[in-house]
């Protein structure tokens, strides 16, 4: 059953995109564009590793634009977050950079790597054993409202998708004769901010979002011209944790509504495979959400638009050890 929006009329500028890039300068890294050597011919095949960000996710980007932007007296109140793991990262990181307090609903189910890196960058974790996104979002709003701390949401704000539009104008200015670039899409938020910073640059660049089969929120929206959510019980079953958001937000949604060209979808065994390949053939470490792009350049290349440079953008490298050492080691079918 689909929710129609609001209408959001506001969009960000290519300026506001700039202007994120000058704040997060010397905070957030600006990675590189690592070659793929095994691209067919007449191709070439870029990805671009945000998993090298110092908290392993180009969450950094829109958590340290939006905290960097707020008046003095609400830095002084401190923030807080509601998130399943890098979100919370980023914003614990550009809290911490700030020197202001920050305090992080995280679900008791969420990776341990990511629990206790956020709690060692000295926000305070508040932990939930129950209950799905709204409920966290609800605990979190609760403790703002008692506290006085102001919300930074993890993709559904327009300061937060001009900080993940800066990964996309460094695609842009490494490789401006980018014909194609492919996203990773949880709640939007990245694609959002990547689609636009390429659309308003050059908008003949074709951005394609990429989801779990088990988790296509958002691919199902587009397709309905209207916001599709999924059960909680269904976006878990994916070993792609950062993609678990059941529905897409409204200004998200208009963002993909006016920028993405289109969004596919990949299966569990290709992303698992992904994950592998990119730490033995590239040597990147990516976590499954992050490594989605890739399943779809290795093995639905067919469904994608011709390009003669692709660039696969790697969300985050913030994977459970015990997970990377299952799937490193599962033998070759």
């Amino acid at each position: 059953m689909g929710v129609e929006p609001e209408p959001d009329t506001r969009m960000i500028t290519l300026d506001d995109i700039k202007q994120a890039q000058a704040r997060i300068a010397g905070v957030a890294a600006r990675t590189p564009l690592v070659q793929w050597p095994a691209a067919p011919a007449g191709e070439a095949w870029y990805f671009k590793p945000e998993s090298l960000q110092p908290i392993g996710a180009f969450k950094l980007r829109g958590g340290y634009n939006k905290i960097a932007s707020l008046t003095e007296a609400a830095r002084r109140r401190g923030v807080i977050a509601f998130s399943s793991g890098n979100h919370a990262q980023g914003v614990a990181y550009a809290a911490r950079a700030l020197g202001i307090r920050a305090v992080i609903v995280m679900p008791a189910r969420a990776p341990e790597i990511k629990r206790a890196k956020t709690a060692a960058m000295g926000a305070e974790v508040v932990l939930l054993h129950e209950g799905g996104e709204e409920e966290w979002r609800a605990r979190a709003e609760a403790l703002a409202q008692e506290q006085g701390l102001e919300m930074v949401t993890p993709f559904n704000d327009h300061t937060i998708i001009a900080g993940q539009g800066t990964c996309g104008r460094e695609i842009f200015e490494e490789l401006p004769d980018v014909d194609l670039v492919l996203v990773p899409i949880g709640g939007g938020g990245l694609a959002s901010g990547v689609s636009a910073a390429l659309k308003m640059s050059r908008p003949d660049v074709r951005v394609v979002g990429v989801q779990s089969e088990l988790s296509n929120a958002a691919q199902l929206s587009l397709r309905a011209d209207e916001i599709v959510e999924l059960s909680n019980e269904q976006t878990r079953q994916t070993i792609a944790d950062g993609m678990r958001a059941p529905r897409v937000g409204d200004i998200t949604f208009s963002y993909m509504r006016h920028y993405v060209d289109d969004i596919i979808t990949v299966g569990e065994d290709e992303i698992r495979a992904a994950v592998k390949t990119l730490a033995l053939d590239a040597r990147l470490v990516a976590e499954p959400s992050g490594a989605v792009p890739v399943a779809a350049l290795l093995n639905r290349r067919h469904e994608l638009p011709p390009a003669a440079n692709v660039v696969a953008v790697i969300s985050g490298g913030n994977i459970d050890p015990s997970t990377l050492a299952e799937l490193l080691g599962k033998p070759e079918e």
